[in-house]
């Protein structure tokens, strides 16, 4: 039996590793300026977001405390179930404070709609939502985030945080999924 490498299953590389850590760093420094003398929370969306989120935190030149959260509308599919589960919550009251949702791609936008509802009614501050990635084509303009990293075609994308089923999320780039590896 021939074992298929995540490599194989991969039809093209959209952003490359040191593509991804230039924008990242653009971002952490965006961040830093409008942001850095605030202490803002950072809120990771578990688990696509988790890659980009430690790369960011790492390219802010300011204070910043560490939050997450997980939530989910896929389940193990290749496409959004339309519900948005709240899987696990914040640990730390954002009353009052600067908050930035960091989210790993903006697909149909329903949850991101949704955390910041969410996390608006607990009052914070401000919210300002980062995507590492958005799929413009693919939700209504007025979900847009506050800031992208890239926005991106309708493809399914993996890697750098990504997955399908849970796989190729420690891929260091992004890249589109072969089709037949989900239909």
């Amino acid at each position: 039996m021939l074992i298929r490498t995540a490599e194989q299953d991969i039809e093209r590389v959209l952003y490359t590793e040191k593509a991804i850590a230039a924008r990242v760093e653009e971002i952490g420094t965006q961040l830093t300026k409008k942001l850095g003398d605030k202490r803002p929370v950072l809120v990771c969306v578990l688990k696509g977001a988790s890659f980009f989120y430690i790369d960011l935190c790492r390219c802010m030149n300011c204070a910043i405390d560490m939050d997450f959260i997980s939530v989910s509308s896929y389940g193990a599919g290749a496409q959004s179930t339309g519900v948005v589960r709240l899987i696990k919550d914040l640990d730390n009251n954002i009353t009052g404070r600067d908050v930035v949702i960091v989210e790993d791609i903006i697909d149909s936008g329903l949850t991101m709609h949704y955390l910041k509802e969410l996390l608006a009614a607990r009052k914070p501050s401000s919210i300002t939502t980062v995507s590492f990635l958005d799929k413009a084509s693919c939700h209504d303009k007025s979900l847009k985030t506050d800031i992208c990293g890239f926005e991106i075609p309708d493809e399914f994308v993996v890697g750098y945080g990504l997955d399908y089923a849970n796989y190729y999320r420690n891929l260091p780039y992004i890249g589109i999924l072969r089709p037949e590896c989900y239909q």
